[in-house]
C-alpha cells in the first residue's frame, strides 16, 4: 500500500463546466483539494467547500441514506444537517487507489447544537477526483 502526500502550489484557472463559470485551483495535489473540503465543512462554510466540488457531483447522505445530486443538493443536505447537530470531521490518512480515486480514513464527532456528543466513529470517505474536482463520495 502507498500514501502519497503531495504538495503543489495553487494556480487559480477560471473552467467553464456545464455552463457554470468556477474558479478552481489548476495545479493542487488531492490532498490539499481534499483538506480544504474538510476544514470548509468542519468551518459549516458551504460555499468554501462546494468550490472544489464539481457541480454535478454524486455524494452520499449518510444520514438519510441514498445519493446527492449536484451542489444544490449537497448544500440544502448540509444545510438540514447543520440546523440540529454539528459535525467535525478529522481526515487522519489518505491513500490514493489510482489516479483519480481516494480513500480518506478520517474520525467523525457528532454533536446536538448543546454540544453533547451524539457519536464518535472512524469511518472512510471515497472520493472521485475528475477534472480536478471531486466528483463522487461515498461513505464506509
Amino acid at each position: 500500500m502507498v500514501i502519497f502526500l503531495i504538495r503543489c502550489s495553487i494556480v487559480p484557472k477560471l473552467v467553464k463546466i456545464n455552463s457554470i463559470v468556477m474558479e478552481v485551483a489548476q495545479k493542487i495535489g488531492f490532498r490539499e483539494l481534499l483538506q480544504h473540503l474538510y476544514i470548509a465543512f468542519n468551518e459549516q462554510d458551504v460555499d468554501r467547500a462546494l468550490e472544489v466540488i464539481h457541480p454535478d457531483a454524486v455524494w452520499a447522505n449518510g444520514m438519510e441514506g441514498g445519493l446527492l445530486n449536484g451542489h444544490q443538493s449537497i448544500r440544502e443536505y448540509w444545510l438540514r444537517q447543520w440546523s440540529y447537530i454539528t459535525w467535525h470531521v478529522q481526515p487522519m490518512r489518505f491513500e490514493m487507489t489510482d489516479s483519480e480515486n481516494i480513500v480518506v480514513d478520517a474520525h467523525q464527532i457528532i454533536r446536538d447544537l448543546s454540544g453533547n456528543i451524539v457519536s464518535i466513529r472512524d469511518l472512510q470517505h471515497l472520493f472521485q477526483i475528475e477534472d480536478g474536482l471531486i466528483k463522487t463520495m461515498g461513505i464506509r
